[in-house]
């Protein structure tokens, strides 16, 4: 049997320039001319590698989930509700005016501005969003049946409500909000979960 010949490009390197690229300039905004300079490859090698600009952008966005994934991990380990919301929106401010990436998200950035033949990527970004409002939404449903959010509470519209404020942040921090300003969105949100915490006595 012929093998095929071995890749010469470092995969995990080439799709952290690749994210890059999506992050700063949106999925169309991101030309083939500027992900195979980013990566280092020809135009063959991104094909063969990764099927398509598409699929070189889901490759890019799993490479993703793992930063997210760590990220989330600490966020759902929070003792109580609050602490949730708070470790979740105050990181959100962190990492999204982080100079080291980027400004803003890349599950938002990726999917502005998406013209004709590329409908279904906005479509991916919010499944990926999804995951974890579902997470989120789990965690508060959790709480509630710990005793920590009060029976009326509705961890489905917590999480959502969280999940939209990290859209809205990210959104700022690609037009240029800084740090404290970030903070500021964080803190206001916060004050949605005051209601709860006076259900439960006050333990927050």
């Amino acid at each position: 049997m012929v093998m095929g010949r071995p890749r010469s490009f470092d995969t995990d390197k080439a799709l952290d320039e690749a994210m890059e690229v999506f992050w700063r300039h949106g999925y169309d905004g991101a030309s083939l001319a500027m992900l195979t300079k980013a990566m280092g490859i020809k135009a063959p090698s991104l094909y063969a590698a990764f099927g398509s600009k598409e699929g070189l952008l889901k490759a890019a966005l799993d490479r993703y989930a793992q930063r997210r994934c760590e990220h989330m991990r600490h966020v759902l380990a929070g003792a109580t509700a609050r602490e949730v919301a708070e470790r979740f929106l105050s990181s959100i401010a962190e990492s999204h005016t982080d100079p080291a990436n980027p400004p803003g998200c890349l599950l938002v950035q990726g999917g502005l501005a998406c013209g004709e033949g590329s409908e279904n990527i906005p479509f991916e970004l919010a499944s990926r969003r999804g995951q974890t409002e579902a997470d989120l939404r789990e965690r508060f449903a959790q709480a509630q049946r710990d005793g920590d959010l009060a029976p009326e509470a509705d961890p489905a519209a917590l999480a959502r409500f969280l999940s939209t404020v990290a859209s809205g942040m990210g959104v700022l921090a690609s037009s240029g909000a800084d740090r404290d300003a970030l903070r500021e969105v964080a803190r206001v949100s916060l004050s949605a979960f005051a209601r709860c915490r006076e259900a439960v006595g006050g333990q927050y």
